[in-house]
């Protein structure tokens, strides 16, 4: 299939971009990467009158080391973040789990705040702002707020994004003194969405995990220092609570047992590189 016809502004800057977004409103859509809108667009699922292409403004293609979080900006590649010096040490998790994302081809064109506006529950850039505890800048023509990660997503492909808004960056806090991190996934093959996924958090006095491909959105809970059929038993609960369901590619039962398996496996390879 191809596109319905729309109208294309390439703005010369955010402002442009920003402007043309509250004139046109629900029938506009942002461009980017164009991972997502493009199949989308090609299949008809979504039909917008304007297309705005922010890809190529330098203005939003930034990475930023701030005191406590690294801030991304809307036009960063998958695969500059990926090849970004000293990201191991400045937030783990992300170096960990950005090679299982997609395929480097993908990530060379698909952008960090494109998946993230997105919010495919089962994607992995999702699933780590939610464990970290990120954030998502939003910003209008009329103003600019952010929002936790936890308040920006609202279910499956839904934010909390509003029409005349884009996300403008994306903030993963840095990596926390004694604290150690982890990440599993099980998909069909190697770059497909993951069945599940989970993303673990050690710290001195608590237990982090992430959950995404199970729920409608990635969800996560902080857990006691538990160990052996506590654990289990924590786990298990925090299986059923997800209240996953069948599809064509696995049972809710086995993604239960995935949240079982990879959780533990995850959390006590965390709890390993605590340092």
């Amino acid at each position: 299939m191809k596109p319905a016809s729309f109208d294309y502004l390439r703005p010369d800057s955010p402002e442009e971009a920003l402007a043309a977004l509250a004139e046109a409103g629900e029938e506009a859509r942002l461009l980017a990467g164009g991972q997502s809108l493009m199949a989308m667009l090609n299949m008809r699922l979504v039909q917008p009158a304007l297309l705005i292409d922010i890809g190529r403004l330098a203005a939003l293609d930034a990475i930023r080391l701030e005191a406590d979080a690294l801030a991304v900006g809307a036009a960063v590649t998958q695969g500059t973040l990926e090849r970004r010096a000293g990201l191991a040490e400045e937030v783990p998790l992300l170096a960990e789990l950005l090679p299982f994302l997609g395929h480097y081809q993908t990530r060379n064109r698909g952008t960090v705040c494109g998946s993230i506006a997105h919010a495919d529950p089962s994607a992995e850039l999702p699933l780590a702002l939610v464990a970290l505890e990120g954030s998502v800048t939003l910003r209008s023509a009329r103003r600019r707020r952010t929002l936790a990660a936890a308040e920006f997503f609202a279910g499956m492909l839904t934010t909390a994004r509003r029409a005349d808004e884009m996300v403008e960056a994306v903030r993963f806090p840095r990596r926390r003194a004694g604290a150690g991190y982890a990440f599993r996934e099980v998909a069909l093959r190697h770059g497909d969405f993951a069945l599940c996924a989970v993303a673990a958090i050690a710290e001195e006095k608590r237990l982090r995990l992430a959950v995404g491909g199970v729920a409608d959105r990635p969800v996560a809970r902080d857990l006691p220092l538990l160990d052996g059929a506590a654990l289990d038993d924590a786990l298990n609960d925090f299986a059923w609570a997800l209240g996953g369901s069948d599809d064509a590619h696995a049972s809710a039962r086995y993604r239960r047992t995935l949240v079982r398996k990879l959780g533990r496996a995850a959390l006590e390879e965390a709890r390993c590189r605590r340092a």
